[in-house]
């Protein structure tokens, strides 16, 4: 396929260079929910040549709110192979490359993350979004970090900042006490300045393990963070064009 000719509205905006720039770029993203698989496809519209996707999901019918993966046709199917499969009808000069996981602290080590010229966080654990920031940190590898999305109504609010200045996110107060134990001066993040809203429960609604509630979400509000966390990526990496 002829990047000129689809790609010719974005090299009209960005340059020839900063397109081939993207051509040899290669991100890892973790997580392919509501906010990752905007990341993904935002990516791959823009021509970066290869995406990691981590993900250990299966789509389900409570996905089909805000996912953009989530069809009646994909629900059931493994997450990265969904977005394998509709990345290569749009871009299939794009390199996806599978990793059915959840990513946690101990595989951390499975990953060469030098290989990346970027990574998103967009996964739920904080356990799991420590050991990204970490690992990246110490190997200065660009990161953002996708702070909480649920019980959120208002997209204006979403902010993209240093962790350090970051307020009002409850997920952003704990990763910021967590990175100021572990050192980490510096960290890229994307958080609402909203207030959440409680989610009401339903009647009858059984809740996982340890968990209190279970976070309300709309169609438009993850898919912005994902669109904004995907414009950042794209801004800081033809920087180098």
């Amino acid at each position: 396929m002829s990047n000129m000719e689809w790609l010719s509205r974005t090299e009209k905006l960005i340059g020839k260079d900063a397109l081939d720039v993207l051509a040899g770029s290669r991100v890892a993203v973790f997580g392919a929910g509501g906010v990752g698989s905007f990341v993904i496809e935002a990516l791959a519209r823009s021509g970066v040549g290869a995406i990691d996707v981590i993900d250990n999901d299966q789509v389900s019918l409570s996905n089909l709110n805000r996912q953009l993966i989530a069809t009646l046709d994909t629900v059931g199917k493994d997450k990265t192979q969904v977005v394998r499969e509709r990345i290569a009808s749009i871009n299939p000069d794009c390199r996806v490359t599978e990793h059915r996981m959840f990513f946690l602290p101990e595989n951390a080590d499975d990953f060469d993350f030098t290989a990346f010229d970027y990574v998103v966080d967009a996964i739920d654990t904080v356990a799991g979004k420590l050991a990204i920031i970490e690992k990246c940190s110490a190997l200065g590898i660009p990161v953002i970090s996708s702070m909480g999305t649920g019980n959120k109504l208002d997209p204006s609010e979403f902010r993209i900042a240093d962790i350090y200045d970051t307020k009002i996110c409850p997920l952003a107060k704990a990763i910021r006490k967590e990175c100021r134990k572990r050192g980490i001066e510096s960290l890229k993040v994307l958080y609402s300045e909203e207030e959440a809203i409680k989610p009401e429960m339903r009647e009858g609604e059984e809740l996982p393990p340890g968990k209190r509630s279970t976070p309300g979400s709309i169609s438009f509000v993850p898919s912005v963070a994902g669109l904004m966390i995907a414009g950042e990526v794209i801004r800081d990496l033809i920087k180098k064009a």
